[in-house]
């Protein structure tokens, strides 16, 4: 990885330069990035220290916004030479959970240090920004193949003084994604659009899932079945299994190969119609996925997936490539994606259904409403402040609290560059700040919102606002399109943005919506809709329940001259 100096006096401002300083009495950190580990070019990005009290395991991977997390404390650099001691102290270092490095309880710890590194991009605008680029394992500053990192180590911190940490190893390369086989494909093709906004080359690719019978039948042209996700190296996220699982495996794991290889067969034996099932995998440099629409600060991604890979994926492997033969599914962010990607491209899609979608409504911004709260963190009352929950059990138990998730991102990047779930909203949603990175829609550190940025998330991505402002033109065109399933306890509350968009949709007339909703009693994140009746296990697999709904839908609205049989064989 190569870094540059630095060009832009914005972002210079908001990096901890390491160079010597004085340091006042208290806790300090003290690592040294070896030549070995990151070569000769400055250092430029985020050290991250993480602590953990875990007997076992590796202390960077036992981090997350949980209350179980280990301890993380990060800082921003720029332009350290290797093999300097990069310092982290209670000024310049941001902690979580324990915010200040002052308070770490003075003991024993496993420690590891790593150094996600940054690179300049020099956007089309004109700007340039600071950010870590993925390098094939979906945007994980934990995993990123050449982060400089250190072995965990067992050290004592006192409330005084230092510990010192040699980081002179590197994350490995992530192994190789499968190969292809007779049903799974790989595509990757260079991106124009992106390639453009960004201002070097940039790719997106797709897992593809053929039918059975692609190569016997040469003549057949399949619809198209769009599986919105996370990324993924393999074609692990709809679950495939080419072999009965082993009598061993029990449990969760027991129930989900069965799962695995129950659709296996139902794809194989002709129980399921002939698609393509495509995988879309955008990772970029704010996190594993773009959310599948267009944003100013993360770039055309919408139009690079609608416009550049689903017809490179059609064109070779005989889709129909036309609206009513294509449909799109998804869960959790996949969720939103696919309500959006209806949404955004009504005519490019023939349907969509949604389950447990990210926030539809900023109404419902997990636990916040980002219109009439004035803090992301909390409400006051006239004599108490309360804060305000982000995840909880599906018994309502509460395990996370809007701040502590913001707080454990803060402390993994700065100005949105966490790689996390909120900084990724915000990096999708908002408008592009003077430095070229998202606009902040709330303060990071304290909560307080900003109104005019919110303004922007509801004209431009708040989907139930959408819908209601663009029914007249939207609604003829979503008839018959719309499917939404989510648990009415939702593990990040996002029942609660579905309810308000079915309210409002029920109120839709000319044409009254037909959207169907699902809500799921007592049912966590992430519920995918009620079984049905022929279902004797605990749970059908998602695909054998929605892949014949889309067909049939295909079918009863294709125009009078499309090729409905070739695929049905």
């Amino acid at each position: 990885m190569r870094h540059a100096a630095l060009l832009c006096s914005l972002l210079v401002s908001s990096f901890a330069f390491a160079a010597p300083v004085k340091h006042a009495a208290g806790p300090r950190i003290e690592v040294t990035v070896t030549p070995t580990a990151a070569g000769s070019a400055p250092l430029t990005g985020r050290i991250l220290v993480a602590i953990s009290k875990a007997a076992t395991g590796e202390p960077r991977n036992q981090i997350d916004e949980s209350y179980e997390s280990q301890q993380v404390f990060g800082m921003d650099v720029t332009g350290a030479a290797p093999g300097t001691p990069i310092v982290l102290d209670d000024a310049s270092a941001y902690g979580y959970p324990i915010r200040h490095l002052a308070d770490l309880p003075a003991g024993e710890y496993t420690v590891q240090a790593v150094f996600n590194r940054y690179e300049e991009f020099h956007l089309a605008n004109g700007k340039t920004v600071l950010l870590p680029p993925d390098k094939g394992e979906g945007q994980h500053w934990n995993t990123k193949p050449g982060n400089p990192m250190s072995k965990p180590v067992k050290l004592t911190f006192a409330k005084n003084g230092a510990v010192t940490i040699t980081a002179d190893a590197m994350i490995p390369e992530p192994p190789a994604p499968a190969p292809d086989t007779k049903y799974i494909r790989h595509v990757r093709i260079r991106s124009e659009l992106l390639s453009k906004f960004w201002g070097r080359e940039m790719f997106v690719s797709a897992i593809v899932l053929l039918p059975e019978g692609f190569d016997s039948h040469p003549d057949a042209h399949y619809p198209t079945v769009v599986y919105q996700d996370h990324f993924h190296p393999n074609f692990s996220a709809i679950g495939w299994r080419e072999t009965p699982p082993p009598s061993d495996l029990q449990g969760r794991e027991a129930v989900r190969a069965k799962w695995q290889y129950a659709f296996y067969q139902a794809w194989t034996n002709g129980t399921l119609p002939h698609v393509l099932i495509v995988e879309p995998q955008h990772a970029n440099p704010y996190y594993d996925d773009s959310y599948a629409v267009n944003s100013a600060s993360i770039g055309p991604y919408g139009d690079a997936i609608t416009q550049e890979l689903i017809p490179a994926v059609e064109k070779q492997f005989r889709g129909i490539g036309q609206g009513w033969a294509r449909a799109t599914y998804g869960g959790s962010t996949g969720g939103w994606e696919a309500l959006a990607s209806q949404v955004f491209y009504p005519e490019f899609y023939n349907g969509t259904w949604s389950f447990c979608p990210d926030p539809v409504s900023f109404h419902a911004y997990q636990g916040a409403d980002l219109y009439t709260d004035t803090n992301a963190y909390t409400r006051t009352g006239p004599f108490e402040t309360i804060d305000i929950p982000s995840d909880r059990r599906g018994d309502s138990h509460i395990t996370a609290q809007m701040a502590q998730v913001n707080h454990y991102e803060l402390a993994l990047g700065s100005h949105g560059r966490s790689g996390e779930q909120y900084d990724i909203w915000q990096a999708v949603f908002s408008p592009q700040g003077a430095d070229g990175l998202p606009a902040p829609v709330y303060d990071k550190d304290t909560g307080a919102i900003d109104k005019e940025v919110v303004k922007y998330w509801h004209d431009h991505y708040d989907l139930d606002a959408i819908l209601m402002r663009d029914w007249t033109t939207l609604g003829p065109k979503l008839e018959g399109k719309l499917h939404i399933a989510v648990g009415d306890s939702d593990t990040y509350y996002l029942n609660n943005a579905v309810y308000l968009l079915e309210a409002d949709l029920k109120s839709t007339r000319n044409p009254h919506s037909d959207a169907t909703f699902d809500f799921g009693p007592r049912k966590p994140h992430c519920y995918t809709g009620a079984l049905p009746e022929w279902d004797e296990s605990q749970g059908a697999d998602m695909n054998q329940r929605v892949l014949p709904l889309m067909t049939r839908h295909m079918l009863e609205t294709a125009p009078k001259d499309a090729d409905t049989k070739s695929w049905v064989y």
